[in-house]
């Protein structure tokens, strides 16, 4: 069975990736691509290794008025530029925000698909987890829910690559020269990740996320996410460990580490890798998180989140190993 998809803001590094993955879906047809600097042209212009029987598909300007006839859309926008116009687009269009606009919002499902792909399956209003939640959230999860931490007081270090400013790079503030053999803290104190992490964390341990800190770091490398995560509790390395191969057993998309994870293992797919590292004497527990900004962190988690609501199976079109080197 086919089913016709769309992508709104294809020109984009998560609608690029989205384009690459539903490419080689084997139930999804891309029917409709949008953008607004690249409308007129082309995706063969845009993208020049794209499959044959899709470069002569034209990017329209994007108005949710005018979509075509579409099963599924994917909105790959900015932060604040989905919620009025995907307010717009019919009931009958199932919609995969990849954007940040409707995260915990009412009348949305947020899509942590590895978590809970029971709230996602059969809905048509998802929010996919931003990319520094996907790859924290995975490695706390086995803990909240299993109690072997706890909600308040926790610290996330993390580093992501430069393809998670978009493929504006923060108004071109991360060109080659601005960011090769430099590490940028960044967002201190105030990120726009923050509230989705404590609203999340606050779900699953049924306790408030008081005290979490979150600073991210860019580093000059193109994808990859990497959370190192400070926490309190009296867990042993291996019972966290046990905790979670319980909790994601069966789970086709995340894998269970006894060293710590590397970003190079999630390149390009849409795995995550999660590790612990405990001692309880001194009543701490680190955890550690790593996936693909642009897979899991965006658009392979979209896809699976695609997959639970059409009612295909979970790993369509997400099945292909990750890059190496």
């Amino acid at each position: 069975m086919s089913m016709r998809v769309g992508i709104v803001g294809i020109s984009g590094f998560g609608g690029g990736e989205a384009l690459r993955l539903i490419a080689g879906h084997p139930s999804f047809e891309l029917v409709y691509a949008a953008g607004e600097s690249t409308a007129g042209s082309r995706l063969v212009e845009r993208f020049p290794g794209v499959p044959a029987k899709l470069a002569g598909l034209v990017i329209e300007k994007w108005d949710p008025a005018k979509l075509p006839q579409l099963d599924v859309l994917f909105a790959s926008l900015p932060t604040g530029a989905s919620a009025e116009a995907l307010a717009r687009v019919s009931k009958d269009v199932k919609i995969v925000d990849i954007g940040g606009d409707h995260r915990h919002v009412e009348g949305w499902v947020y899509g942590l698909a590895d978590v809970w792909p029971e709230k996602v399956e059969g809905q048509s209003r998802v929010a996919n987890p931003g990319c520094f939640p996907a790859a924290t959230l995975n490695a706390l999860a086995p803990l909240l829910a299993g109690k072997l931490i706890e909600p308040g007081n926790i610290v996330v270090d993390a580093k992501t690559g430069i393809s998670g400013a978009g493929r504006g790079g923060g108004d071109n503030k991360f060109g080659y020269a601005e960011s090769n053999e430099n590490l940028v803290p960044y967002g201190l104190l105030k990120h726009v990740h923050m509230p989705e992490l404590a609203t999340t964390i606050a779900l699953l341990s049924g306790g408030a996320a008081d005290g979490l800190v979150f600073t991210p770091h860019l580093v000059p490398m193109t994808r990859g996410v990497l959370v190192t995560i400070y926490c309190r509790g009296t867990a042993t390395t291996a019972q966290c460990l046990d905790a979670a191969r319980r909790f994601y057993d069966g789970r086709a998309f995340v894998r269970v580490t006894d060293t710590p994870p590397q970003t190079k293992w999630a390149t390009g797919s849409n795995l995550s890798f999660v590790s612990y590292a405990a001692d309880p004497e001194r009543n701490l527990v680190i955890a550690l998180g790593v996936v693909d900004n642009l897979g899991k962190g965006a658009a392979g988690q979209a896809v699976q989140n695609a997959n639970l609501i059409c009612g295909l199976p979970e790993t369509a079109g997400l099945d292909g190993a990750p890059l190496w080197p």
